[in-house]
């Protein structure tokens, strides 16, 4: 058994700070005190003037097929994230073989290297004591309604309700901790309210968790998304958790107490960024053309008619949201393009593309769409921006968890991937606005209670040791829209399971990760 002893620095209770140290032996804490004695063979960590706070969990992640790379490990441990959720936005790599999510979702999660198509209990094994990180994950609606039924629109049959039903079970069991929709994404977006009941039933069954990319986009379309969740939960009992809410925040606020009093109650995750991200083809396409795979809208724009139609459905779509309008090019930034010939375009506006290349700015998209096989992410920029002050209403309510929806693919990602963990820190922790138990309670414990991640998530005897050593003088988030894979500073030593993975903010050769299965 090996012991680690965090000597001297601030523990971060429930309720208080105090000046202990902390042992660790295996992968437990078992003592918190002052002035510890250690075995002999101990590791110690000199923790000086820094805090001890549990593991952050980022409660929205796309890194799952990505965790397995150097850089990805040290973005989000730089941030003190020790365990992140995928099976995101209903889509992932089982169950199933993965082929529909390494194609609808290339762009935002990428191939997972390791997975053989053995469903949720193989892709869980494929992190068992590969990463240094843990990761949890949902079960994807999406991928379930592809296995079944294809892109194919329309409700689903009896018969295939019943197929949809024995995956979502069949993944709860292998301990999937919960079920994802993604209700804005092909074919999760064709799922009617009575489809979500039914597989609800079988979450609400397993105690487990409905985590819904909401119907019909967010910001003044919120409302009606967190009134359909609310549905299925007095439908089914299911505990809900909203994915990355972003909306007027007193509507936000309004409809959430109205929901709780109403016998609805929903956590939610955040990130505290203005703009968004997302693949170009949800943000522009009719669904009909927004399979990725297929030469859909290769064929529909072959010829100067089909082009004129499709132009003027993108339009339609584009004016009809509040978050884009008519300045809509100036708004969307080239995130992730694969075409070799457009590859040079990414970090420019779509307007700035277009000048560059002497072209349209609708046209240069369908002609990247086109050429990337749909495989293109955008970072988009809101109109009226929300200043801290008026995010931290939001933030500060007990449902709330932070969750980056953080993106490693491509040359210029958005930088919450690098930078949500350290500005939580660094715009509401250090500023007040967020106490340091409050700050373990929404980067960590809130996440861990309700996705039932097991004993971890506190700094206190019996927990697993996965914990974070946080310089307060030092944090800062130096990632950018400009300069976005900077990595975060001022979290230099990180456990995971009681093993340090990060020492002196260099990665070490461990990989003490696991696949968390719900507790």
């Amino acid at each position: 058994m090996t012991a680690v002893l965090l000597r001297g620095g601030f523990v971060v209770g429930d309720e208080d700070v105090v000046r202990a140290d902390v042992l660790v032996e295996g992968e437990r804490i078992t003592r918190v005190g002052p002035d510890l004695d250690a075995p002999g063979d101990t590791t110690v960590v000199d923790c000086g003037e820094r805090l001890l706070l549990p593991g952050f969990v980022d409660a929205h992640a796309h890194a799952g097929s990505l965790v397995f790379e150097p850089e990805v490990q040290l973005a989000l441990l730089r941030q003190g994230v020790t365990t992140i959720v995928t099976g995101q936005d209903g889509v992932g790599p089982a169950p199933g073989g993965g082929a529909y999510a390494d194609t609808y979702f290339a762009a935002i999660d990428g191939p997972h290297p390791r997975h053989d198509g053995s469903g949720i209990a193989g892709l869980l094994a494929t992190y068992d004591g590969t990463t240094p990180l843990n990761v949890a994950t949902l079960v994807p609606a999406g991928t379930v309604r592809h296995a079944v039924r294809g892109d194919d629109p329309g409700p689903a049959a009896p018969h295939e309700l019943r197929a949809m039903r024995t995956l979502v079970r069949a993944g709860l069991d292998d301990g999937a901790v919960g079920l994802a929709t993604g209700l804005d994404y092909v074919p999760g977006l064709f799922a009617d309210t009575a489809e979500l009941i039914a597989l609800c039933v079988e979450v609400a069954d397993a105690d487990a968790l409905y985590v819904s990319h909401m119907r019909g986009g967010y910001e003044g379309n919120a409302r009606a998304g967190l009134d359909e969740v609310a549905e299925l939960v007095r439908a089914t009992g299911v505990r809900a958790h909203v994915s990355h809410l972003h909306a007027p925040v007193d509507l936000a606020i309004a409809a959430l107490h109205e929901l709780e009093r109403s016998g609805a109650p929903m956590s939610f995750d955040a990130y505290p960024y203005s703009r968004g991200c997302t693949i170009l083809s949800m943000l522009l396409l009719p669904a009909e053309l927004a399979r990725p795979g297929t030469p859909d809208l290769a064929r529909a724009v072959a010829d100067p008619a089909g082009r004129a139609r499709v132009r003027g459905a993108v339009l339609d779509r584009v004016l009809a949201r509040a978050d884009l309008g008519t300045g809509w090019a100036d708004q969307v930034t080239l995130s992730h393009v694969p075409a070799p010939e457009f590859h040079a375009l990414q970090g420019r506006t779509l307007a700035e593309a277009a000048d560059l290349t002497g072209s349209d700015p609708l046209d240069l998209a369908l002609d990247v769409l086109v050429d990337s096989a749909l495989q293109v992410t955008v970072v988009m920029r809101v109109p009226h921006p929300r200043t801290v002050d008026e995010l931290t209403p939001l933030f500060r309510l007990p449902g709330h968890c932070a969750g980056s929806d953080g993106i490693f693919v491509g040359t210029h990602p958005h930088p919450r991937a690098y930078g949500t963990f350290a500005r939580y820190l660094q715009d509401w922790t250090l500023p007040g606005r967020f106490s340091w138990p409050e700050t373990a309670a929404h980067l960590s414990t809130t996440a861990v209670r309700r996705h039932r991640l097991g004993d971890r998530g506190v700094v206190s005897p019996g927990a697993v040791a996965d914990l974070v050593v946080v310089d307060p003088a030092r944090v800062a988030a130096r990632a950018t829209y400009a300069h976005p894979m900077r990595l975060a500073e001022g979290i230099d030593d990180v456990l995971v399971a009681g093993v340090p993975v990060l020492a002196d903010g260099i990665l070490t050769p461990a990989t003490p990760g696991a696949g968390l299965r719900r507790a």
